[in-house]
């Protein structure tokens, strides 16, 4: 299997139709996209009982932090052909029909078929602050597991790029990635 990750965000609905939004790395295998969240995941949930999920490829890198600082809220857009939606901000989508799933205690591993895609705005790159961005985040999301020294010497490099490439959205995306840092910490002092 293709070790390259790349990062995505992740729409899935419930059998209720509620919509749930994740970041999520995918790896691509032989046309398909294989997903592994880690349990307990509501996407894992959400793609067992539906069998779908919508891949969403996005430049706005708010959704990512906003995501792992629990601003979950994104505008949505139905779906074409699976039960779901799509980010109303994304470039492209990929709606996924499971086909395949390993079991694992910590992650298992779905195989989804592409079933229809489409693209709504042009990729023209990403500046070093949406890459900083997306590296915070992915810290923020592990902050659980990473020693404090590790997250302050990564933030100090990252910081870098915004200083010097961030526009307003990656600005606000920078902030509330910080600030989670700081309520985690905060909340590891109090306990």
């Amino acid at each position: 299997m293709n070790d390259l990750i790349y990062e995505t965000v992740v729409t899935t609905a419930s059998p209720a139709g509620v919509p749930h939004v994740a970041p999520m790395g995918v790896r691509y295998h032989e046309g398909e996209v294989v997903l592994m969240p880690f349990r307990p995941s509501t996407t894992l949930d959400n793609i067992l009982a539906t069998g779908h999920a919508v891949l969403n490829l996005v430049t706005d890198v708010r959704v990512f932090a906003g995501c792992v600082t629990g601003r979950k809220a994104w505008p949505v857009l139905p779906a074409a052909q699976v039960p779901g939606v799509r980010l109303q901000c994304a470039l492209r989508h990929v709606e996924l029909q499971l086909v395949a799933q390993a079991e694992d205690a910590q992650r298992p591993v779905l195989r989804l078929r592409p079933v229809h895609e489409a693209a709504h705005a042009p990729f023209i790159g990403f500046n070093r602050a949406q890459a900083a961005v997306l590296e915070a985040a992915v810290l923020v999301s592990r902050l659980h597991m990473l020693p404090a020294d590790k997250v302050d010497a990564e933030m100090r490099y990252l910081q870098i790029a915004i200083d010097k490439t961030a526009g307003p959205a990656e600005h606000e995306a920078w902030g509330w990635l910080v600030e989670a840092i700081a309520q985690q910490r905060e909340g590891r002092a109090a306990a």
